[in-house]
């Protein structure tokens, strides 16, 4: 979670920020200084949409494969709560049944 000034851009605004880096020819820092934007915001933009069009690193992820991940790392949570709960009521239950 970021800090409350931190700024939120579309995604228009991001995808016309990276087209100007590939239409111009100009590096990612000079056009985030003339939008007036951190350069590493610019960069990971950048880098993100290289992995989205098939472009970037070996191994890094596109932006569907982020969300998925996101989605599983919080069901998988879930499960581990859900897990825990069966498992002291088995144990609860072992109890009540020697009884």
């Amino acid at each position: 979670m970021g800090s409350k000034y931190t700024k939120r851009y579309t995604e228009e605004f991001k995808r016309d920020a990276i087209a100007l880096v590939d239409s111009t020819g100009k590096t990612v820092t000079a056009v985030a200084r003339e939008l007036g934007i951190s350069s590493e915001s610019l960069r990971g933009w950048y880098r993100q949409g290289k992995a989205d069009r098939g472009e970037g690193a070996p191994g890094e992820l596109t932006s569907a494969e982020r969300e998925e991940l996101k989605r599983l790392r919080r069901q998988n949570a879930e499960q581990v709560k859900t897990i825990e709960v069966l498992r002291k009521a088995a144990v609860f239950f072992a109890k009540e049944s020697d009884r």
